[in-house]
């Protein structure tokens, strides 16, 4: 049964209301209208507080956050974009999935990771070692390097001059390597004397000089001045005495005050005065 529509029912369904509507906020602006807003404003303003927590935490202003929009394919079309500016070919095969790239093909000599060191270092480093201690001789040629870096410069003597094209005297420390080498090769003979049996007559050996190859010239002059050093008086105890003196007498072949240079003196005046047998019947043929 529908109800009566009369004054009474009308005046039942309103309500009285005895104090005012509250003022509330005003609605915020939708976020896309506000920065378009801000957009089309010529002049400069601070976002609004309201306006500003509408935007994401990546876009505030002084925020560390990275950015919404960066994914790992960006950041490799990123790097691409830096390699292409530094002059590279980001689709290198070289390049692109190695960290510092494929090295070059066949490998240079001093990349090998046996002879990464010096050859004259390595040499002496193993006709230091005894006993097959080889950590102990390369703990000894490291401090014979540290000595003649922290030495002062040799004063050279002109009786008894250095290889030629060697740098001047206070370079040297600069380089400790060359500083062994120049030392080494400097006093390292040309020749070995050796003897044939029975072909001086009554048994006797006939005495014949024969060249020498590099290598074989710097071990014999290492081993004349580990000779020198060893027959030296030690001047204390310790694990760093006997580089010390090797580094000493290394100095001294340099400025001229080792017996080393006798020794080589003498051979080569040996093989001087024998070198007519070159030409023996019995020699020929065999060096």
């Amino acid at each position: 049964m529908p109800p009566r529509l009369n004054i009474w029912s009308a005046c039942r369904a309103l309500s009285l209301r005895t104090r005012a509507f509250a003022q509330g906020p005003p609605p915020a602006a939708p976020a896309l209208l506000a920065r378009r807003g801000l957009a089309d404003n010529t002049t400069s303003r601070s976002l609004d507080s309201n306006n500003s927590s509408a935007l994401p935490p990546s876009m505030l202003p002084g925020s560390s956050q990275p950015p919404a929009y960066t994914s790992k394919e960006n950041e490799e079309a990123l790097n691409q974009l830096k390699m292409i500016e530094y002059g590279l070919n980001p689709l290198d095969p070289s390049v692109e999935g190695h960290k510092f790239g494929l090295p070059e093909l066949p490998l240079p000599s001093q990349k090998h990771a046996k002879h990464r060191y010096d050859s004259v270092v390595s040499q002496v480093t193993r006709l230091l070692m005894q006993d097959g201690k080889l950590a102990k001789a390369q703990r000894d040629m490291a401090i014979i390097l540290n000595y003649l870096r922290t030495s002062p410069p040799p004063r050279l003597d002109p009786s008894r001059p250095l290889l030629p094209g060697a740098p001047p005297a206070h370079h040297l420390p600069l380089d400790p390597a060359l500083y062994l080498a120049l030392a080494i090769d400097s006093v390292a003979p040309l020749v070995k004397l050796r003897g044939f049996k029975g072909l001086a007559g009554g048994g006797k050996s006939l005495e014949v000089p024969v060249p020498l190859r590099a290598r074989q010239r710097r071990r014999m002059a290492f081993m004349w001045i580990l000779d020198v050093v060893r027959k030296k008086k030690s001047k204390g105890s310790g694990r760093t005495m006997f580089p010390h003196r090797v580094a000493e007498e290394i100095v001294a072949v340099v400025e001229g005050r080792s017996s080393v240079w006798d020794k080589r003196t003498q051979v080569h005046k040996l093989g001087t005065a024998n070198r007519a047998n070159l030409t023996h019947q019995g020699v020929k043929g065999m060096i």
